[in-house]
């Protein structure tokens, strides 16, 4: 099993400037994540950016189900 931290901790190192934020049961996880990174991309690409930063996790089934909601920084302050 893998803990919502370790997940957050591997979003972190994997994404630049990344603030993520994980909560799960070992199995499923869902994460805010707010990145500079996604600016001026769709909902499915900063979706698919996430994904690829767990890509082994996830082919393993190490994670095996993860609720994505991305933002940009911007987006984040507008909706918060």
């Amino acid at each position: 099993m893998i803990s919502p931290e370790e997940v957050q901790t591997m979003i972190q190192e994997r994404l630049n400037n990344a603030e993520v934020k994980v909560v799960g049961d070992g199995q499923h996880f869902e994460a805010i994540i707010i990145s500079p990174d996604f600016a001026g991309k769709t909902k499915v690409k900063q979706h698919q950016i996430v994904y690829g930063a767990l890509q082994s996790e996830l082919a393993s089934e190490t994670i095996h189900a993860l609720s994505l909601k991305t933002y940009t920084p911007e987006a984040w302050q507008a909706n918060n």
